[in-house]
């Protein structure tokens, strides 16, 4: 029964479409219409307003944070492995969306953060060195992700190389299409609003 509360909790928050609502609210329209339709950070982005995707960030970030630490709290590791899966899924399949949602780059993020610290902060490192390289939002989510269950395989935590190989798998499903775009050299840069 907890593990069930912890993926139902980690789902409802996961689900909240921070940037769908961040960008009505501040009159930027429907942000299922602008650049790619995705309602995370980076194409919020794409609207030009600044501040709007760095509230969308965090809000995305957190929303991975919060039900993994609070499940982890009461129920344990594994719980919080399973809430902070349930809110990747909430955030990539919001039924509130009609189970479209965004790619779950932040969200995972936070998870990550959540779950295992560490592994976390290496990840975002990784993905700030891909983002400066490449300047290619969706390069740097892929490396940091597939990174991360190797890492914690190489650090010798299996449970915690399982979780981070789900996640990654549900980040990479997310990206098929940007992936396409990458292999035919027609991915959007960081910044362009188209």
């Amino acid at each position: 029964m907890p593990l069930v509360l912890a993926a139902l909790l980690g789902y409802l928050s996961g689900s909240v479409p921070y940037g769908l609502l961040l960008t009505r609210a501040a009159g930027l329209g429907d942000i299922r219409k602008v650049g790619s339709g995705n309602i995370g950070a980076t194409n919020v982005l794409r609207t030009g307003n600044r501040k709007v995707a760095a509230a969308t960030l965090l809000l995305d970030v957190l929303k991975g944070v919060v039900p993994v630490l609070a499940v982890a709290a009461f129920w344990g590791r594994e719980a919080g492995f399973v809430a902070g899966i349930g809110a990747m899924a909430g955030h990539v399949f919001p039924v509130w969306l009609g189970f479209k949602g965004g790619k779950g780059v932040a969200t995972g993020a936070g998870v990550l953060l959540a779950a295992a610290w560490w592994l976390g902060l290496i990840c975002a490192l990784i993905w700030l060195a891909m983002a400066k390289l490449t300047r290619i939002s969706s390069a740097a989510a892929l490396t940091a992700c597939c990174a991360a269950p190797v890492i914690a395989l190489l650090a010798g935590d299996l449970a915690l190389a399982g979780f981070a190989l789900v996640l990654a798998l549900l980040i990479i499903l997310r990206h098929r299409d940007n992936i396409r775009r990458l292999i035919a050299g027609t991915e959007p840069r960081i910044g362009r609003k188209t």
